[in-house]
């Protein structure tokens, strides 16, 4: 797919104009909520998106939130606060006083924890059982036990995303339903939070497909255009990564917020002296270069829907320069720190303490940046300094 057609349909995307794909019905202006967005990357933008929570908690937007649509890693994290919700004994100011203990603990602890590899050689010694399955099996032994979407609150409303490979289009679980437009929905749906987020994080080529098994039955229409409600898509369902479709997790809540709030922990590109020649690293890295192009694409228009004034909120990623927020009081990230942390790669892969701090440092940072510089009904204040005052960025 060229780069010009790549933006015609980011610019659809965008268009103030949209069929609502909750509701089938259109409407020429988003309606007023707050939606986040977690992006994919791995423990990488996992343990980021930390630290963007902590800050948003601290600023009482954590509990104003109406949607949280997260992709890939971004999904680790919001699943667990999902889950956790309830426990999170939010203050009379909209502040939850168990958020590192329902939340950032047990993260830190998947983090301790290598996975990817694990799954692929256990995978591969058991045929009958996929990798993705290998992957799901670990997160349901240290995050999700047999919590599924039920456990889920109703609001705010969670979206883990996936990309269907069969219509190519995005599949999204909710605790209401899960449903592919071409293909119609499932309410209700009982399936594993860890099987979700797997499904989610099924990153390609090695932890990838998720495949899962329905009844025909199951599925209902939705409004959409449904021209796939038939076996067998409704009963042998291929899924991957979502970040395939859109890694930043936006078109799940741009239909439908005026504000909105993306947390950016996906990786860029690399440049290659010496490309591959071969054929299949070659392919690879074509097919690396499109799927940059695309998030660079969807970057670019969220960032000036902002500058246009059609949307309010703000962007921060692990790649920005937090000078080029132009803050004299935010806190002290020097770029060559915060490139490091953006070029771990991206993997289930065991990540030190001192990094993880690091990172969770970094997402609160540069999320402070941003509201203090883009939110202004918000009046934040400087933060006395880092979460992890000793590990810095």
């Amino acid at each position: 797919m060229s780069k010009k057609k790549i933006e015609i349909q980011i610019q659809k995307l965008m268009s103030p104009v949209r069929e609502d794909l909750d509701t089938g019905s259109p409407h020429k202006r988003p309606v007023p909520g707050i939606a986040l967005c977690l992006s994919g990357g791995g423990y990488r933008a996992m343990l980021f998106h930390i630290g963007s929570l902590w800050r948003l908690n601290e600023a009482g937007l954590l509990k104003k939130l109406d949607r949280i649509s997260s992709v890939s890693g971004g999904s680790i994290t919001a699943a667990v606060l999902g889950m956790n919700w309830s426990k999170l004994d939010f203050d009379e100011k909209g502040i939850a006083r168990e958020f590192v203990a329902q939340v950032v603990d047990p993260i830190r602890m998947l983090a301790g924890i290598t996975i990817d590899i694990s799954s692929v050689v256990k995978g591969l010694a058991t045929p009958n059982k996929k990798i993705s399955d290998q992957v799901a099996d670990f997160y349901a032994t240290y995050l999700f036990g047999d919590a599924t979407m039920q456990d889920l609150p109703d609001s705010p409303s969670f979206i883990i995303n996936s990309t269907n490979v069969q219509t190519g289009d995005l599949w999204r679980f909710t605790k209401p339903h899960m449903t592919d437009y071409r293909v119609g929905q499932v309410a209700s749906p009982h399936v594993p939070l860890a099987v979700a987020v797997a499904a989610s994080s099924a990153f390609p080529p090695f932890l990838s497909p998720m495949t899962l098994k329905f009844d025909d039955a199951m599925w209902t229409s939705k409004n959409g255009k449904e021209d796939l409600k038939c076996p067998p898509f409704t009963t042998d369902v291929v899924l991957t990564d979502g970040g395939v479709y859109d890694n930043l997790g936006l078109e799940a809540v741009w239909k439908l917020h005026d504000t909105i709030l993306v947390s950016d922990g996906g990786a860029g590109m690399d440049a290659e002296r010496n490309p591959w020649q071969d054929w299949v690293m070659h392919f690879y890295r074509i097919v690396n270069i499109i799927s940059n192009q695309v998030g660079d694409l969807r970057k670019r228009q969220v960032v000036g829907s902002f500058v246009n004034k059609y949307r309010k909120g703000a962007y921060w990623g692990i790649r920005s320069d937090i000078s080029h927020f132009k803050l004299k009081s935010s806190l002290d990230c020097p770029i060559e720190n915060t490139t490091e942390l953006a070029d771990i790669s991206t993997r289930l892969e065991q990540l030190d303490s001192d990094v993880q701090e690091r990172l969770i440092n970094w997402g609160y940072a540069a999320c402070d940046a941003a509201l203090r510089k883009h939110v202004k009904n918000l009046r934040l204040s400087r933060p006395k300094g880092f979460v992890y005052p000793h590990a810095k960025v």
